[in-house]
């Protein structure tokens, strides 16, 4: 789950959750206390009810009151009957509530059995309230009383008042329970809640950051060979997918560097190698010329030529590791111009045929391509592709009768050049990697075929570079055929 999801999530969680556990509690503290409420007092309560505190203290004496109303219509002398009154009195007891007679401006009886004259001095006079049966006036002050008043005249005319008194102690201590009660639960909850919600949101984000840290402490060590299988739709996991997609390039990249060391060091190996031998020969033939063994003008036109030959071949193994250099910085220098195939490949053909010969090889040419066909290259890179090829070729020669061909092809838009060899061929398994750096037919090496290894990868690197593309068709003891093509020019006609 994605963090903003999960923050809007643990928004309506803590709106909700809390609501509907506080609604849940206030049920139940409430149901609980206006149980407890409705035993003290006797009479049914409701949220509504208790919200006016009153009405409840009212309500649970208004039979008694009825009670008193009808014996101060019927009999009021009854009320200065002490045994009468005790019986009243003690009925009113579970009610938290008790009974006061006044007879003219004296207390007659009181049913608190407590000092009472604060409360005494502050009751209404004779016809000063009327109270109803489920109603009173309540008195503040210190006293907090809640008070029902009956007037009557006792048969010696003098004027009396009945007083249920009801305190409101009780009742405001069983609501003052149930606010302390339902504040608890309020902070209860909201604590649970946003203590779940923490772990929640902490677990989804902390797991994938701690399988990160883990992850950038074991790349700091060069250690790529873990992955990180994070599978949620969520930022981190995002983020760990796209960290994994870096280690999975720094492994490519280390695996590339240890590679590119490893044939950096062999391509060194294989230029040393190959360096030495025309050094070495170079060395013998001018120590032959300097003590005199070269002692007839052929011997030493022998020499001369094989030290130049020698020569030569050093010569080409630095250009060849110069050229190296140069496409590892993508700095080939190109000099694109409208080449005429004929042209070119027969010029080719005359200079290639000539050395060939010369090392008796058999060489033929064959061109089908339009004498006004041309494309765009680079005639001197171009060239070096053909030496590259048909120098490989001659290096795995091994028939006593050696041929090369040569093959210029129209094939629609672009023409394709075919230099056929009837070497030692190259192994099926082997073709697809026959144009990588440093590949070697002959792992083992020798003197007498030698190379750096990276003639064809420079072959490739240079056709590619023309926009064209190069393959191998091969068998093993027959020959091999070098293919590639290159896009012909064609004129853009103009509007």
């Amino acid at each position: 789950m994605k963090v903003k999801t999960r923050l809007i999530v643990a928004f309506f969680v803590i709106l909700l959750v809390p609501f509907l556990m506080f609604s849940i509690a206030f049920m139940g503290f409430t149901r609980y206390q206006l149980q407890a409420i409705e035993e003290s007092y006797g009479v049914p309560i409701s949220w509504d009810s208790l919200s006016d505190s009153m009405q409840v203290i009212g309500k649970s004496t208004e039979k008694i009151f009825e009670q008193l109303k009808a014996q101060a219509n019927a009999d009021p002398d009854f009320f200065l009957d002490r045994t009468y009154l005790e019986q009243v009195n003690l009925g009113m007891t579970e009610q938290t509530s008790y009974l006061l007679v006044r007879k003219g401006k004296d207390l007659y009886y009181n049913g608190s059995g407590e000092d009472i004259s604060r409360l005494f001095a502050e009751l209404p006079a004779f016809r000063e309230f009327a109270s109803a049966s489920d109603g009173g006036s309540y008195i503040g002050k210190d006293v907090k009383a809640f008070v029902k008043q009956l007037d009557v005249e006792f048969s010696d005319g003098t004027e009396g008042s009945v007083f249920i008194i009801s305190s409101t102690k009780r009742l405001i201590k069983q609501t003052r329970i149930l606010l302390r009660d339902l504040v608890i639960s309020v902070v209860v909850i909201m604590f649970f809640t946003a203590a779940l919600l923490t772990i929640w949101i902490y677990t989804g984000i902390n797991t994938p950051l701690r399988k990160l840290s883990e992850a950038t402490e074991r790349i700091k060590n060069e250690d790529f060979d873990f992955e990180l299988n994070e599978t949620g739709k969520d930022e981190i996991s995002e983020l760990c997918r796209d960290f994994d997609e870096m280690r999975k390039r720094l492994k490519t990249q280390a695996e590339e560097k240890e590679t590119f060391d490893r044939q950096s060091k062999e391509l060194i190996s294989n230029i040393s190698h190959d360096l030495k031998t025309p050094i070495t020969a170079v060395k013998g033939y001018v120590e032959g010329i300097m003590d005199g063994v070269a002692d007839t003008p052929e011997k030493m036109d022998r020499y001369i030529r094989t030290i130049y030959v020698k020569a030569n071949d050093m010569d080409r193994l630095i250009n060849e590791l110069t050229f190296y250099s140069k496409i590892d910085t993508n700095r080939i220098p190109y000099n694109f111009n409208r080449i005429n195939v004929t042209e070119y490949f027969d010029d080719c053909a005359d200079d290639v045929g000539l050395d060939l010969r010369e090392r008796e090889i058999k060489f033929s040419y064959i061109n089908t391509v339009d004498p006004d066909t041309r494309i765009i290259a680079d005639a001197e890179q171009l060239t070096r592709v053909m030496n590259n090829i048909i120098g490989n070729s001659i290096k795995y020669m091994d028939k006593p009768k050696q041929e090369i061909q040569i093959r210029v092809k129209d094939v629609g838009d672009f023409i394709q050049v075919e230099i056929e060899d009837n070497g030692k061929g190259i192994p099926t398994k082997e073709l697809v990697t026959v144009f990588d750096r440093f590949y070697r037919t002959d792992a083992s090496r020798n003197s007498a075929q030698g190379g750096s290894g990276i003639g064809l990868s420079i072959v490739k690197k240079i056709i590619e570079d023309h926009g064209g593309r190069i393959w191998a068709n091969s068998k093993l003891g027959e020959g091999t055929t070098m293919c590639f093509v290159i896009r012909k020019y064609q004129e853009v006609p103009a509007k």
